[in-house]
């Protein structure tokens, strides 16, 4: 099933954001199949636990793709799976979303650790403020995170809490070492969550891969530039030799 492409989304905002996308890129080539799945809904922050429900109910032998925390759990299975993975696409992604000693390049540990608290005491106000974050540095910041908060799944505090959980345990370094198909890695300009000194330290990490840059564009570029994102994916599709 090398002509199907399964997208996962983002942390909070459900699948929406994701479906201008996955209409882009049909238009772009009609034997793609495009799925947007949803995250699974675990109340549980332990990787291995997301990574076999999604195992266990996305199909084989497809590209595996993802915005942001979905990106991040896209690689990881992309790695378990191995050659049982077509290849996999990275949007707005970072290998670690928390920084650390061995990856600067992303979020203070003090301000996602400020972000969570204000999550537990009202999670609504933070998914508004998280929408607020995705939409920094677009054309219509404030007309883009209205766009994508009221599209946004209702989900309990409990969730919305394991998920940022599991945003700061994962860490794809080995996963993206590990992985041996096409990769490529797309990054927002003006992103307000993920560094721009991210790229250039994944380019140092895995100097093989496809890196690009969508210049002036936000955190949530899947939604506010999807025809330039879908572009640059189909061209890398067809560099892989699945045109």
């Amino acid at each position: 099933m090398r002509d199907r492409l399964i997208l996962l989304p983002g942390w909070g905002l459900g699948t929406a954001p994701l479906e201008p996308l996955a209409e882009a890129l049909r238009g772009l080539d009609q034997r793609l199949r495009v799925q947007v799945e949803p995250l699974p809904p675990l109340a549980s922050s332990d990787p291995e636990a997301w990574l076999d429900e999604l195992d266990a109910n996305l199909p084989e032998d497809a590209w595996l793709g993802g915005w942001s925390l979905g990106g991040m759990l896209a690689a990881q299975l992309a790695a378990r799976r191995g050659e049982r993975c077509s290849g996999l696409l990275c949007l707005a992604s970072n290998p670690r979303f928390v920084a650390d000693g061995q990856w600067p390049a992303a979020m203070p540990a003090e301000t996602f650790a400020a972000f969570r608290q204000g999550c537990a005491q009202d999670a609504r106000a933070t998914l508004k403020r998280f929408a607020l974050l995705c939409a920094q540095g677009a054309s219509d910041a404030r007309g883009l995170s209205r766009q994508l908060l009221g599209a946004a799944p209702q989900t309990g505090a409990d969730a919305l809490l394991a998920g940022l959980d599991l945003l700061a345990a994962l860490d794809g370094r080995a996963a993206l070492q590990a992985f041996v198909g096409p990769q490529l890695h797309l990054f927002a300009g003006r992103d307000a969550l993920v560094p721009g000194q991210a790229a250039a330290a994944l380019l140092d990490l895995l100097p093989d891969v496809e890196i690009g840059l969508i210049d002036a564009a936000s955190h949530a570029f899947v939604l506010e530039r999807p025809h330039e994102v879908a572009a640059a994916i189909q061209a890398f599709l067809h560099e892989a030799g699945d045109d």
